[in-house]
């Protein structure tokens, strides 16, 4: 028999889950990629079935999201300062301590593949020491290692190392948490970031159907009904390797905030939509819904939808309105802005500073004909070119942190960093200005951003109405996300709100709405 023949006969290699895992954390680590783009885009030229797309996603972005975590640990197992690993040798070792910790892959599975992935990877140099730490990583227990990366640490340093957040955005968010009187939730909310968030759709109002939301939830999901409530997905899907089921990770562990465990989720935090568009429980890939593929409904988070309803149905629309989305990109609040006022005989304005995101703010308005125009340009124009156009509705959802949709961007906590704020609290503050000249006596302005750090937030509030003594109003905020929600949206009383993953399974907006005076 000709083995070589046989050989070439079989073709290259097919690339496996894990490989796909390891190149999507390099160009995350190395060029700067977003995990969210490039993994999909990957895993279609693997070609991989639906069991192994769904472990190399888990085990992708599992990896990111607990990488301060995970550095910890191999830095003891190996004796090492994590600085002075092979950057390669350190990503394959970051993955296989994922399967070993954050997937309950057996041992013998995932160290035997992990070490193969290293040679697979060009690293056949370090295999040796890839077995050999994750041997040690796999002996010692997730509580064991809990204690070891922790001792001698306490406060947000402590908090930091165990939920793997830097420790400036833990600092950030129990700031959030303390203004409202919930300091105690701070592991809950570190602990919900680490999650893998379910797909959430937005079923938008005048185009979807009955049949769209029964066919993209089928029997296992939930969707909104703004009459009857919702009801609750009893599954939870697991993690498959190979035909081998890989328990999932979206349990949470029971503890507290004092040793950087975490007191139980609430049950249906994400389960049951709170959005009245809302819909989840969806399994698979939500391209394929047919609802999605027409465009009646889209891919878009609770919290988002929540943020936009907040300002459409703040009051009764009036026939002619006009409204502005001052930073549409990427498309998906527009969406559901412009779905709301072909309903109630509006207009939308969309704007968008970036001509590619642009581009998809116009592929997302597609369908909607007349009743929206998409616009290019910086939002700080406004009001300031002359053009005297006011309007009588304006959504701000201003480029922020992006701290309160740490679950859906793993790369993100590792990347901003504190001296950021500054300049984008100064953007923020432009743009709220310029709001503020465009909007109609007796407009609603919706502040929003993804972010509950308090200098993009409260404190951009409490700065505008101090620029702008008598002209702006604030309304009750919390009081009408709860007319708005299907179930109590969770957030204290107030003229602002406050929405966070821990409680009802959302990225964290934060919304504060406005009427100008007069």
């Amino acid at each position: 028999m000709n083995t070589a023949g046989a050989q070439r006969s079989r073709g290259p290699r097919p690339t496996s889950a894990r490989r796909v895992a390891y190149d999507v954390l390099r160009a995350v680590q190395v060029d700067d990629a977003y995990a969210n783009l490039l993994l999909p885009a990957r895993i279609r030229r693997a070609g991989l079935a639906a069991r192994d797309a769904a472990f190399a996603t888990e085990l992708t972005y599992g990896s990111i999201r607990m990488l301060g975590r995970y550095d910890a640990i191999v830095g003891i197992a190996s004796g090492r300062r994590v600085e002075n690993i092979e950057a390669d040798v350190l990503d394959v070792m970051r993955l296989g301590t994922h399967q070993l910790l954050g997937m309950r892959t057996p041992t013998h599975a995932a160290v035997s593949a992990t070490v193969e992935l290293a040679r697979e990877v060009g690293a056949r140099r370090a295999t040796g020491f890839v077995n050999a730490v994750l041997r040690k990583v796999a002996a010692r227990t997730d509580a064991e290692w809990d204690a070891a990366i922790t001792e001698g640490r306490g406060g947000d340093a402590l908090l930091a190392t165990r939920w793997s957040h830097p420790t400036w955005v833990v600092s950030a968010l129990r700031d959030a948490l303390a203004a409202e009187r919930s300091r105690d939730e701070l592991a809950a909310l570190l602990a919900a970031d680490n999650v893998a968030p379910r797909v959430q759709l937005a079923a938008l109002p005048g185009l979807a159907t009955d049949d769209d939301v029964a066919t993209a939830t089928g029997s296992h999901g939930a969707a909104a009904d703004p009459t009857d409530g919702a009801a609750a997905d009893p599954t939870d899907g697991a993690a498959v390797d190979g035909g081998e089921a890989v328990d999932g990770t979206d349990d949470v562990p029971a503890a507290d905030d004092a040793t950087g465990t975490v007191p139980p989720v609430r049950a249906d935090a994400d389960l049951l939509p709170v959005s009245p568009t809302g819909i989840r429980g969806v399994s698979g890939d939500p391209a394929r819904v047919p609802g999605v593929a027409a465009g009646r409904l889209r891919v878009q988070d609770e919290g988002s939808q929540l943020a936009a309803l907040a300002l459409s149905r703040s009051s009764a629309v009036r026939p002619g309105e006009r409204w502005l989305d001052m930073c549409a990109g990427p498309g998906g609040k527009a969406a559901l802005l412009a779905a709301e006022a072909a309903v109630g005989g509006a207009h939308l304005v969309a704007n968008e500073l970036v001509p590619a995101r642009a581009g998809l703010v116009r592929k997302a308005l597609a369908g909607f004909g007349d009743g929206v125009t998409v616009v290019e340009g910086d939002g700080r124009r406004f009001g300031g070119d002359g053009a005297g156009v006011q309007y009588d509705r304006v959504l701000l959802d201003a480029p922020c942190t992006g701290l309160g949709a740490l679950r859906r961007r793993p790369e993100a906590r590792w990347r901003k960093q504190p001296e950021d704020v500054p300049d984008l609290a100064a953007l923020q503050a432009e743009l709220l200005d310029a709001a503020v000249r465009v909007l109609a006596p007796g407009g609603t302005l919706a502040y929003v951003t993804c972010s509950p750090h308090l200098a993009e937030t409260r404190g951009q509030v409490d700065a505008v109405l101090e620029r702008h003594p008598g002209v702006l109003e604030q309304l009750d905020t919390a009081g009408v996300l709860r007319a708005v929600a299907v179930r109590d949206p969770q957030v204290a009383d107030g003229p602002v709100a406050q929405l966070w993953p821990h409680r009802i399974g959302t990225d964290a907006m934060f919304v504060a709405l406005f009427r100008r005076v007069g």
